[in-house]
């Protein structure tokens, strides 16, 4: 495994097995948000490089899916020992290249490990199926096969993570795998997970890491002929741009576009103040709010408006900003200069449409402080945009069927929260919400390996994770066997 400081680590491209630079010219300095120091300089990938890895992938999967299950579940057992050996290690690269705090980075170290645990027991979760049929003499069997080769799409905010949610589950079930991971994070989110595979044992050529600029390899990557399926975590207007290459190229692809949100966090009136605070400063602030399913707005009912914006007010004021190596960081660095400017001209609009602002500051470097509005509406930019910054609008709804209405009337629909301290009425109300995930007295940002992730309109297609990522990631194969002579019409 690297050390954060040795900058030779990382200096290119993981193709078929082979550790070395990419052939398109151009150098890629990483760097942490931070401090802006220089990580290290990538050489990146050329057309020709994604060729060979995707060729690559290709030709050792076939082998690859001969294998035993319990020799391809192996290899994640021995990953999941590497993860754990080289805790620290992962957990610094994670603060040093994406930002994270350590508090978040820690979450993310563990959802990677149980993310590859769960991977561990996918192999022996394929089942085919013996189908009746009214034809005499005749079997049908449907058997579960892998895809073949994965392309996988990343994102720079839990870069470790949501490569690995793609990529585990593709290699246990016996595909190959070229991922392509964001330019601000390539060593987490890509080329540290290729280098725990092959200290574990994966197969040389099987999982392969191209780094390389969107000009460059960006289409391609959807539209080569190799790859049966694209998995992209990522925006919604690049998302509908992937799905739509995808049905352009020679091979029709399947996708898994796992794309923005904006999360309602909805306080009823019953709900513990205390608790409801909490999870809603937790659900806006974690990791800078550079989440997907992170608490977006915070609709609060009538009843409990006042009390609350008072006391999240108060909890937010509070939080310590900065350094995300310290320990105490709650809210460290935006990624990059764009995520700043982004927030920045956000902030400036909601000032001039007359939002009341409780809370604010300037940015300290790549550190922008927590921004609180009140009385925001729902139909403006501040509340319908998805921020990816400490940006908090609270929104008063005169009760709880407004507070539905508020909560719905977005293009999204991925996570959501709400807080009650009846069950059964926070249960009725989240069965209205339009997501695919509610939480009830708990944060938006939610995710288990064990349980299906995904979400419902403009937030993406397609599930994550146990048996709906095995449906994914597989296909069926019908094959019947006639047993005896067949009585056919002519």
């Amino acid at each position: 495994m690297i050390d954060i400081q040795d900058q030779t680590a990382f200096t290119g491209q993981y193709i078929g097995g082979r550790w070395r630079p990419g052939r398109a010219g151009v150098t890629l300095q990483d760097r942490n948000p931070y401090d802006q120091s220089l990580l290290t300089e990538i050489a990146e990938a050329s057309r020709d490089d994604l060729d060979e890895a995707y060729r690559s992938a290709a030709e050792v999967q076939r082998e690859w899916a001969r294998t035993l299950p319990g020799e391809r579940a192996a290899v994640f057992y021995r990953a999941v020992k590497i993860i754990d050996r080289r805790h620290a290690e992962i957990v610094n690269l994670l603060i040093a290249e994406s930002g994270s705090t350590r508090l978040k980075a820690e979450m993310e170290w563990a959802a990677v490990r149980s993310g590859t645990l769960a991977a561990a027991g996918m192999p022996h979760r394929v089942a085919g199926r013996l189908l009746p049929t009214d034809i005499p003499g005749k079997e049908s069997r449907v058997y579960r096969r892998p895809l073949g080769v994965v392309g996988v799409i990343s994102p720079w905010n839990f870069p470790m993570h949501l490569t690995n949610r793609s990529v585990a589950p593709a290699l246990a079930l016996g595909n190959g795998v070229v991922v392509k991971p964001a330019e601000d994070t390539p060593i987490t989110g890509g080329l540290l997970l290729a280098r725990i595979y092959e200290e574990a044992g994966l197969p040389p050529g099987l999982l392969n890491v191209v780094v390389g600029e969107i000009g460059e390899i960006g289409d391609a990557f959807t539209l080569h002929r190799i790859p049966k399926f694209i998995s992209f975590t990522g925006s919604t207007r690049v998302g509908r741009y992937i799905g739509e290459l995808a049905m352009k190229g020679r091979t029709l692809k399947r996708v898994a576009l796992e794309l923005g949100g904006n999360a309602p966090c909805v306080i009823l009136d019953d709900a513990d103040l205390e608790t409801a605070v909490t999870g809603a400063i937790v659900g806006r602030f974690l990791h800078q709010g550079q989440i997907c399913m992170s608490t977006n707005r915070i609709i609060i009912e009538a009843g409990l408006y006042d009390r609350f914006v008072e006391a999240f007010v108060e909890r937010a004021r509070g939080l310590k900003i900065g350094d995300p190596n310290d320990p105490e960081t709650v809210i460290g660095p935006l990624i990059n200069t764009k995520q700043m400017k982004a927030a920045l001209d956000r902030l400036q609009a909601a000032r001039a449409l007359g939002f009341r602002q409780l809370l604010g500051g300037a940015p300290l470097g790549q550190v922008l402080p927590p921004q609180v509005f009140a009385e925001v509406t729902n139909e403006s930019e501040l509340a319908q945009s998805e921020h990816f910054s400490p940006i908090a609008p609270l929104i008063h709804a005169a009760n709880e069927d407004e507070a539905i209405r508020i909560a719905n009337a977005t293009e999204f629909g991925l996570s959501s929260a709400v807080f009650t301290k009846d069950e059964a009425r926070g249960l009725r109300f989240a069965h209205r919400v339009e997501a695919g995930m509610t939480h009830i007295n708990d944060i938006s940002p939610n995710d288990d390996p064990n349980i299906m992730f995904g979400g419902e309109k403009n937030s993406g297609l397609g599930r994550f994770n146990t048996d709906w990522i095995i449906e994914e990631l597989t296909t069926d194969h019908w094959i019947s066997v006639q047993h005896e002579p067949r009585g056919y019409p002519f």
